[in-house]
């Protein structure tokens, strides 16, 4: 489990169908060993290899597929969360739901950024004003929805320090749609097993109607 707060970036050094070796400065992983996950770009990876200059990750032809992985020169690092550790982003599993890409990068006010994304459906379903969505392994706060894509508002520590500032219209980005979404999804599905948990109770709570975004 992660958090979506990015510690360093790192720099693909050599990939081959199988592995993925990254340069990144090690000081941000200080109690790191084999078998531990580090997120890439918002992918969970298992560490197989590492020393004072980087890591090495095992990647499979399913994770390759299904995100960014080789494509970027600079990634996104983030280490698993660990019992007691602060959680100042929002739940991210390190399993990417789809690939977008950048369509709009605008500076406004200054500093700040404002991105657009699209994003396929698997993801677009769980997008919601105010809501969470990891993008490259970084938590954003959506801005707004739009269509199947979103806003994100950027302030400029996020942008300068992960490689969202790399980013140019039309680069692809991997996509992880908030947990929680999911779950709520499940459970209203036909057949749930719990039955008390319904769009009446939702309703009920301030999970759902004209007061509340959470699910639409």
């Amino acid at each position: 489990m992660f958090t979506g707060l990015i510690h360093t970036l790192g720099q693909v050094v050599t990939q081959t169908q199988n592995r993925l070796t990254i340069a990144a400065p090690m000081s941000y992983f200080p109690d790191v060993a084999v078998g531990d996950s580090i997120a890439v770009d918002g992918v969970c990876l298992t560490v197989t290899a590492y020393d004072s200059q980087g890591f090495t990750a095992a990647t499979s032809p399913e994770t390759r597929q299904r995100s960014t992985l080789g494509q970027r020169l600079w990634v996104n690092l983030e280490p698993a969360l660990r019992v007691g550790q602060k959680l100042g982003g929002h739940f991210v599993s390190g399993h990417v739901d789809g690939v977008g890409s950048l369509t709009r990068s605008e500076r406004v006010g200054g500093d700040f950024w404002e991105l657009d994304f699209s994003a396929p459906p698997a993801v677009g379903r769980y997008l919601i004003p105010k809501g969470s969505i990891a993008v490259n392994g970084v938590s954003l706060t959506i801005a707004q929805v739009l269509g199947n894509g979103l806003q994100a508002a950027v302030i400029p520590l996020t942008y300068e320090a992960t490689n969202l500032h790399h980013l140019r219209p039309g680069d692809p980005v991997n996509l992880e749609a908030d947990v929680l979404g999911k779950y709520v999804e499940k459970f209203l599905q036909p057949g749930a097993t719990n039955p008390a948990l319904s769009e009446n109770f939702l309703t009920q709570h301030g999970f759902m109607g004209s007061g509340s975004n959470l699910v639409q």
